[in-house]
């Protein structure tokens, strides 16, 4: 073959190379945090049990009641005026999410490889504080996340309202946390005192607070959860020119459940990190690991092979799997991470979602702790 008919063949398959895309959630995949959590446990007297329970009524309205408007995730907008209420501004939230952040071993190393490879994005609920510190943080540019927009200092509350948040705040923590049934489908699945919690968060968030000042927060603020962070893949998609099955999607929560369905149900690949049981009922991979690493394996082999090829590997999960499909660079450094055995990955499949939901449940709050590891 002369040299022009040699570029003429090159040229052709660099036009028939497919362009994907990596897009990966924050909390869980990339780092430890649930900083949403941590800021509240900082700024509110017995803000950890004050914030584990709203975001277990945050899942009864985003997964059961399905309340129109409302999307998992909307913890974040419930939360404000009691942060606010307690002193929380810009500068501290962005000072605090600075010195706190937690990433998720190879995380840093995953985003920059990713990144090397193709066009990357981080899609998340967390409020954009943290995220502008997370990104200083790794060296991931700004201009490619999508988060929460928050001017929190905007906000002004008067001393009598401060008061009154207080109180509620104190009832609030004072409630006994509401039990989910994993087959729960309506709020009378729930019991009598459990129903009487839902009720009293819904007068005191969408009658009470909403009629003050601070109510404001609950209708302006608008959280990248649920259909949002959806949006936001759709987003992407568009400016990219790629299409969804084309499209890798690591997630954990159940902030990821509708992300996960608009990608799965065009083919493209969907990975749940270290994910709860809302993210193993709707990806099509598990990973538990203590190491991002595996990302950039299943990032790899996605950008080569697509999502064949990432089933194919996966079928295979083993250390010869890994000399067929990945490179001698990924190869070497799993191999370094894991001597012995590798991370757990497995498709996720009729037969093995209840265990994987216990055993992945479990294994994200040895990484996460398990106060953080225990949330929606």
């Amino acid at each position: 073959m002369d040299a022009v008919a040699l570029q003429l063949e090159q040229r052709a398959l660099q036009a028939e190379r497919t362009q994907r895309v990596f897009i990966t959630d924050c909390e869980g995949p990339i780092s430890r945090n649930d900083n949403a959590y941590e800021l509240a446990e900082h700024f509110i007297p017995d803000g950890g049990t004050f914030f584990a329970l709203v975001s277990r009524y945050d899942d009864v309205e985003a997964d059961i009641v399905k309340k129109p408007g409302y999307k998992a995730g909307d913890t974040l907008r419930l939360i404000l005026p009691f942060l606010r209420g307690f002193g929380a501004t810009n500068e501290k939230m962005e000072e605090f999410s600075a010195k706190n952040i937690l990433l998720v071993p190879g995380a840093k190393e995953t985003l920059q490889f990713v990144r090397s490879t193709m066009p990357s994005f981080m899609v998340s609920t967390s409020y954009q504080q943290y995220m502008r510190a997370l990104c200083n943080a790794v060296g991931f540019p700004f201009k490619d996340v999508y988060c929460t927009e928050l001017n929190l200092n905007k906000y002004r509350i008067s001393r009598r309202e401060t008061e009154e948040l207080k109180l509620l705040k104190e009832e609030i923590v004072a409630m006994p946390m509401i039990e989910i049934s994993e087959n729960a489908i309506s709020i009378d699945d729930f019991s009598e005192r459990d129903r009487q919690t839902i009720q009293r968060l819904d007068e005191i968030f969408w009658e009470k607070i909403s009629d003050m000042e601070s109510g404001k927060m609950l209708r302006e603020v608008n959280p990248v959860g649920g259909f949002e962070k959806a949006n936001a893949v759709k987003d992407i998609m568009e400016k990219t020119g790629c299409k969804p099955r084309d499209t890798m999607y690591v997630g954990d929560s159940i902030t990821d459940v509708q992300s996960f369905q608009l990608v799965r149900e065009s083919d493209g690949l969907t990975v749940s990190f270290n994910g709860n049981s809302y993210a193993i009922r709707e990806a099509e991979i598990a990973v538990l690991s203590d190491n991002a690493s595996v990302t950039s394996v299943l990032a790899e082999v996605f950008n080569h092979y697509g999502r064949k090829g990432v089933l194919g590997l996966v079928r295979e999960w083993s250390y010869s799997g890994l000399k067929r499909y990945c490179s001698p660079v990924l190869q070497s450094q799993i191999s370094q991470l894991y001597p012995k055995t590798l991370p757990k990955v497995e498709i996720i499949n009729s037969a093995n979602k209840e265990r994987l939901m216990r055993e992945s449940t479990a294994f994200r709050k040895t990484v996460r702790g398990e106060a953080v590891g225990g949330l929606g």
